[in-house]
């Protein structure tokens, strides 16, 4: 099952809690973890090219 990347700043997405990964959907070392209400827009990632991941 692929991982469907999601872009910071993307809005409307469900309510849920996302996780911070690389540009292929691996895991990063010190990646955040957030938590997003329905309508809200996703935060900027630590670094250029990483993406979101809804868990």
């Amino acid at each position: 099952m692929s991982k469907n990347l999601i872009k910071p700043g993307t809005d409307n997405q469900p309510a849920g809690t996302y996780q911070e990964v690389g540009p292929r959907g691996g895991q990063v070392s010190g990646g955040r973890v957030v938590h997003i209400d329905k309508g809200d827009r996703l935060p900027p990632t630590q670094e250029p090219g990483r993406n979101w991941v809804k868990q």
